[in-house]
């Protein structure tokens, strides 16, 4: 008898074990799901700006080359993020879109503060599952 009221004993703690760490997941989801409710009403409130037109000398030049425009568009996306949240993740150029990988579990905490920077600048999440990815589109020039 007292071994099974040890097993149950066991068990009982790893169901109060289990709660807890349940619990931890449903708060970050309700925290995840209030930081989408905002940006979605933020993009719904927010009037799309037409971009400003080129001056003459914004002018790209014919034959001028498009590899340093490119690397600056990588480059001002990764300075977007924290040393923390970059060190998670990789970034490739394509040729419309910046496309950022995570190279680890992400986590919900460190999901939403990037998928929040990501729609920030009219990126988004896609879902595809381990070929899952942000993707930014890059500035038209």
């Amino acid at each position: 008898m007292s071994a099974d009221k040890t097993k149950v004993d066991n068990l009982v703690k790893r169901v109060d074990e289990l709660v807890v760490i349940l619990s931890g997941i449903a708060e970050d989801l309700r925290q995840v799901a209030a930081s989408l409710k905002s940006l979605a009403v933020q993009q719904i409130t927010q009037p799309v700006a037409a971009p400003p037109p080129l001056s003459l000398s914004q002018t790209p030049v014919a034959g001028a080359p498009r590899v340093i425009e490119r690397s600056k568009a990588l480059e001002d996306i990764r300075t977007m993020f924290s040393d923390e949240l970059e060190s998670l993740l990789n970034f490739e150029e394509k040729d419309d879109y910046i496309i950022i990988k995570p190279r680890q579990f992400l986590g919900s905490d460190n999901f939403s503060k990037i998928a929040s920077t990501i729609r920030q600048v009219g990126g988004e999440y896609v879902s595809a599952g381990k070929a899952s990815h942000f993707r930014v589109p890059k500035p038209r020039t």
